[in-house]
């Protein structure tokens, strides 16, 4: 595939971030984890893809997401998110906003509902992004723009709704490679190294927790020789973590993923990780750092134990076009007019594409861990039964 190359400016850019990799790799003994260089790719300050000034979401930048998609999403979620402050707080956090598009619609919705939080949270650590997300909520929705606050840190104590739109699949990955070599029992963790002025591969024995994983991971999915995939435990960390501070209410994930016996499927023997940028999908991380989106599907399986060991319950888990026809997308469209054929066809179109098992569908779920609530949630009440974990 042949990817277009940026202007000067942005080439300079990231030739500045890969000097940055290279010194972490060299001042790390020659060899750093592919979490680290994810964590440097993506989030370095000022320099990172996501800490950065690029154009990343909507059709000017690298990949459309749902909200971007449609306002049926953003407001088909409002419904959920009426229902889970009524069994807890009116209080929203919604981690990593992207353009600030999701925010925007689901305010407007739940004023229609007369269901406003008495603070909509939004935690970001990209100044740019900020920005962004400010402007964009000023300019759809400015009478409420003085409800929004934006954090920089997790709080110490939450109720209410916690609301996350592909941000785990963002978060840094650990590569693993299982039984290579002569010995199909050896487990090796591949990271990154500098070499000749450039960025490659390299494997080691992977190490303790990482190694306690991987291992745990062979004994009950029987991975074959050269086996390669991800072990995310930045994600599962950061659901733990929500455990010590969620009093009552729900956290809503929302990605694309699959349970564990989908994600370490025999024939996906080289994992998720996959690139994109300006709209091409490809799987080399190394190309153009901190210009360049870095993802891995979502093991949800990891996710929920990761939660439930830690003290929250599970409250649902289905696929995004069986929670969204759940939560009453055909009455958010509903709202337009058939006759109205401008407005209603690119509307329904849009809708389909968030629910059609060839595009966002099937491939995107939708996970609730919570504290406190006995209700079943209506994005959750109906469904594809052979969605399990």
């Amino acid at each position: 595939m042949t990817l277009p190359l940026p202007d000067a400016d942005a080439l300079a850019y990231s030739e500045a971030l890969k000097r940055r990799i290279a010194y972490e790799i060299e001042s790390s003994a020659g060899w750093i984890d592919f979490a680290r260089f994810m964590q440097l790719a993506l989030y370095e300050p000022g320099m990172g893809y996501y800490s950065g000034g690029a154009r990343k979401f909507g059709a000017a930048g690298d990949f459309v997401t749902a909200p971007e998609i449609s306002a049926a999403f953003s407001q088909t979620i409002g419904a959920q998110a009426e229902q889970i402050f009524a069994l807890s707080a009116p209080q929203l956090i919604e981690v990593g906003a992207g353009s600030g598009r999701l925010a925007a619609d689901l305010l407007l919705e739940l004023e229609r509902r007369r269901s406003l939080p008495e603070r909509y949270a939004i935690l970001e650590l990209s100044g740019e992004l900020r920005e962004r997300q400010r402007r964009t909520i000023g300019h759809s929705a400015a009478h409420l723009l003085a409800r929004v606050d934006w954090l920089d840190r997790l709080p110490e104590r939450f109720d209410g709704l916690l609301l996350a739109n592909e941000l785990l699949d963002a978060m840094p990955v650990h590569l693993v490679l299982w039984g290579r070599g002569d010995d199909d029992q050896t487990i090796l963790e591949r990271g990154v190294a500098w070499e000749n002025k450039a960025l490659v591969w390299r494997d080691r024995p992977a190490g303790s927790r990482l190694l306690d994983r991987a291992q745990a991971l062979a004994a009950e999915c029987q991975p074959p020789p050269g086996y390669l995939s991800e072990i995310g435990l930045a994600a599962t960390d950061w659901t733990a973590a929500w455990a010590g501070i969620l009093g009552k209410g729900a956290l809503l994930l929302i990605d694309y993923g699959f349970p564990r016996h989908e994600y370490y499927h025999p024939q996906r023997d080289s994992g998720t990780l996959m690139c994109h940028y300006r709209h091409h999908a490809h799987g080399d991380p190394f190309f153009l750092p901190g210009l360049q989106d870095i993802t891995a599907h979502v093991d949800f399986t990891a996710i929920v134990e990761s939660g439930v060991g830690a003290g929250l319950d599970l409250l649902g888990y289905t696929t995004q076009a069986a929670f969204l026809l759940n939560c009453g997308l055909t009455e958010v469209l509903a709202r337009i007019p058939v006759e109205d054929h401008r407005r209603y066809l690119p509307q329904a179109q849009a809708a389909n594409k968030l629910i059609s098992p060839a595009e966002m569908g099937d491939l995107f779920k939708v996970l609730a861990l919570g504290r406190g609530i006995d209700t079943t949630l209506i994005g959750f009440a109906q469904g594809d039964r052979s969605v399990s974990l």
